[in-house]
Order: C-alpha cells, then sequence, then structure tokens
C-alpha cells in the first residue's frame, strides 16, 4: 500500500475548520462590530498598548499563531480543492503553489510573533 501525505493536510484543514466555527464569528463580531462601537469593555478594547501586550504573552502569541496558521491551511486547502471546479488541473505544481502559500503565511507568523519579543 502506497504511503500518502493526505492525513496531514486534512488533520490541518480540519483544525482550521472547527477553529473557524468555534472562534471566527466571535473574533468578527469583536474586532468589526463591537471593538468600534466601544462595547462592552470601553473604546480602548483593541487599543495598541492591549494588543501589544495580548501579542508579548506566551499564552495571547500561541493564540493567535495558532488561529492565523489553522485559517490559513483551512482555506488553502478548501482553495486547492475548489481549484479542479473551476477547470484548473490538480498537479504538483497547484499542490506546491497552494500547500506552499499556507507554509509562507505560518513562517511569517511566527516570525513575526516572535520579533515582538515576550
Amino acid at each position: 500500500m502506497k504511503r500518502s501525505n493526505a492525513p496531514i493536510f486534512w488533520l490541518m484543514f480540519g483544525a482550521g475548520g472547527m477553529l473557524s466555527a468555534l472562534f471566527g464569528t466571535a473574533l468578527v463580531f469583536l474586532t468589526g462590530i463591537a471593538a468600534p462601537l466601544g462595547w462592552p469593555l470601553g473604546p480602548d478594547l483593541m487599543s495598541y498598548p492591549r494588543m501589544h501586550a495580548f501579542a508579548q504573552n506566551w499564552l495571547g502569541k500561541g493564540f493567535a499563531f495558532a488561529i492565523i496558521m489553522f485559517f490559513a491551511w483551512h482555506a488553502v486547502h478548501r482553495i486547492y480543492h475548489s481549484l479542479h471546479d473551476v477547470g484548473v488541473p490538480l498537479n504538483a505544481f497547484t499542490k506546491l503553489l497552494c500547500y506552499g502559500t499556507a507554509l509562507v503565511i505560518t513562517i511569517v507568523a511566527a516570525a513575526s510573533l516572535l520579533s515582538i519579543g515576550f
């Protein structure tokens, strides 16, 4: 039986889908509606000092990294499998392009979060 790397991509897709379902709507609400209106914790809920402190904390850094990474892998996996529907051939180049994009996003997110410091 031939070995496959598909379970790794399906794991990242599933984790991203779960996080999207659990946190995506809440993040859109908090950053797009609640924070600009100053509700429920005041107008400085998403201020730079608070967000900087959140990103410097190891727990906040881990949460931000997990959200960015898994959302990216989920989106790229959906895009890759949707390419077939629009007539793009699924070959090694499209796979490398799609999953390479998710890998670059993951590396940039890690580097950016680590450059903030602790």
